[in-house]
């Protein structure tokens, strides 16, 4: 770069902090460059969002037609055939068609909606908010950070249309189904597609949280402490850096995978017979494939989870009128999860002939990460005991959220010690466990955040009746849903299974999952309902006429109702304080903005 362009940068840089962020309002800004290809956090913050509740209705519609063929497999459906044709012929799910919509199910929801979806909404939105910065550290980063989110999403999208279908090898796409494209239909095409979207995905990832780490550590304002930062920061920051960790290792697994596939190496191959003739792939491992996908997997429940956390933490704080309990023993236990996080994978491999010494180290481990999880739930429970409660959409959701964590995650002590796990193994107890725990009660945590910043996004409320109704339904189906999977998987029950009616141990179980159907469908147009409310309210929703209707003490209140691209006018304002200090301010308010001065003699908690 010659010494010209380094002068004409800084000139540029000084004119940006002269307008205080307004150097972007001077040249008109079309409806592209403003919606589209914006640059703008909060901008980029709504189309990750409003793309991830595109997916979360295409994912949960397909639960819906599995359901649907799990709850009576005797039964036809013509209405099936009208949605997904040559798969459901004469209103009938074929097997294939079956195992490859458990497949884009999970893929999905965990990867489109829990990940993509919940942390580039949140961790956009409020980084730069609530740390006191313009934007993002590399706006432009953070564009094509969607963009190849975006991308991903298409790439899948398409592989649902192919005429062999979309990949149907699980979730997980353990080989050797796979990384043969001969071993079933969704093998082939699909498959590969799955694969590209995938790594796409990840860069999306990577370049997401890249960023959100660089603004944390670099970007914050004056008085902005680490330690007077929101949990929700500290929460994003961790979420980030398990991405940053563990998603690289995915895309290796993913590359041998692609290797075996097109290649003809071995990676994960050996001595198969198709058809009674041998393969001539000697010396892989589908186990190493299993590694390097867990390796990731696990830190993955955490970035789904971790989000969550934060925001509940925010919430309950803010709608309980009192101050967080235990600030600090918080982001100590965020930070223990963040390390067993990385070294508890292989609880998901007990039973792949692993040594039975490498096992009882991975359950003390695995029983170690649920210290800090209790940490939190005890603060939490701390948080609201005696708190001037507020149950406002928000606060029920982020009940629902503590609620749901701690009844999923005390099955998740069954599944960690590696005795039982042989019994329950693939059975619907693991089904139950990780659905309530890192399913359910993550959307919980999701949709807390949504109503709780929503007036932040679109400077209006969501309908407050429809909230509760989405709230009750949610709830109250979600544990009828999942808590008698318990019982089936105790029963050993095992998973992904088209049709039980052919066993006599499972019939018994016949009603039971006709129960577990109806209420899938009744949950189902109940998160229609939040859709409607959600887009209905940016339109019509009652007007917030105030800057901080929460009567919230963080930073991302003092920004205008509808705040430009930069945030604030005029000055980035200076922080004086940490961000709970919900208490008699002397003036009749129960609570002390962050930006408020220390008064003479006082002391900051």
């Amino acid at each position: 770069m010659s010494n010209e362009a380094l002068v004409h940068d800084a000139h540029t840089a000084h004119a940006h902090d002269e307008h205080h962020g307004h150097a972007h309002e001077h040249h008109e800004q079309h409806f592209i460059t403003k919606y589209i290809f914006s640059q703008d956090h909060k901008v980029i913050a709504k189309q990750f969002l409003i793309t991830g509740i595109i997916w979360a209705i295409i994912g949960a519609l397909m639960s819906v037609f599995f359901r649907l063929q799990l709850g009576f497999p005797d039964k036809t459906f013509p209405i099936m055939e009208k949605f997904l044709g040559e798969w459901a012929k004469g209103g009938k799910l074929s097997p294939e068609f079956y195992y490859a919509l458990v497949t884009m199910h999970g893929t999905i929801l965990v990867f489109f909606v829990l990940t993509a979806g919940l942390s580039g909404t949140f961790s956009n939105l409020l980084i730069p908010l609530q740390v006191g910065a313009r934007d993002m550290a590399s706006p432009f980063m953070n564009m094509l950070s969607y963009w190849f989110f975006f991308v991903a999403g298409i790439i899948m999208f398409i592989s649902l249309f192919i005429q062999t279908g979309p990949a149907s090898g699980g979730w997980t796409t353990y080989p050797p189904l796979s990384a043969l494209k001969e071993a079933s239909l969704g093998s082939g095409l699909g498959m590969d597609l799955w694969l590209v979207s995938m790594v796409l995905f990840v860069v999306s990832s990577l370049l997401g949280s890249l960023n959100y780490v660089s603004t944390i550590l670099n970007m914050r304002t004056k008085g902005m402490s680490l330690t007077r930062m929101p949990l929700t920061m500290w929460a994003l920051f961790f979420t980030a850096v398990l991405g940053i960790l563990s998603f690289p290792v995915l895309v290796s697994g993913f590359v041998l995978l692609i290797f075996d596939r097109g290649f003809g190496t071995s990676f994960y191959l050996s001595e198969i017979f198709i058809g009674g003739k041998a393969l001539p792939n000697v010396g892989g491992s589908a186990i190493l494939y299993q590694h390097l996908f867990w390796f990731l997997g696990h830190p993955e429940v955490y970035i789904i989870m971790l989000p969550g956390m934060g925001m509940a933490s925010e919430i309950l704080s803010t709608h309980s009128r009192k101050p967080i309990f235990g600030y600090f023993a918080m982001i100590i236990s965020m930070v223990g999860i963040t390390l067993l996080a990385f070294l508890v994978w292989a609880h998901h491999m007990f039973v792949t002939g692993m040594s039975p010494f490498l096992g009882s180290i991975f359950v003390l481990l695995t029983l170690l990460i649920a210290v800090p999880s209790a940490v939190k739930v005890f603060n939490w429970l701390t948080t609201i005991w005696r708190g001037n409660i507020r149950f406002t959409p928000p606060m029920m959701f982020a009940l629902g959220f503590v609620s749901l964590f701690i009844s999923g995650g005390l099955t998740g002590i069954f599944l960690g010690n590696s005795a039982l796990d042989i019994h329950l193994h693939d059975t619907y107890f693991v089904i139950a466990h990780f659905h309530i725990v890192m399913g359910v009660s993550a959307f919980f945590g999701m949709f807390a955040g949504i109503y709780h910043w929503y007036p932040k996004m679109f400077g209006r409320f969501m309908n407050r009746p429809l909230a509760y109704i989405h709230f009750f339904i949610t709830f109250i189906g979600a544990y009828l849903i999942f808590w008698p999977m318990h019982y089936e998987g105790i029963a050993g029950m095992p998973r992904r299974y088209y049709d039980y009616s052919a066993w006599e141990s499972f019939k018994n179980f016949g009603t039971l999952n006709s129960f577990i159907s109806v209420v899938v469908i009744v949950v189902f147009f109940g998160q229609l309902l939040f859709v409607y409310n959600f887009f209905a309210s940016i339109w019509k929703g009652r007007k917030v006429t105030t800057q901080n209707p929460w009567n919230a003490t963080t930073l991302e209140w003092t920004t205008p109702i509808n705040p430009g691209h930069g945030n604030w006018e005029g000055d980035i304002p200076e922080v004086h304080r940490w961000a709970y200090d919900y208490r008699e301010d002397g003036n009749g308010n129960d609570f002390i903005p962050q930006t408020t001065p220390l008064r003479p003699g006082e002391e900051e908690h």
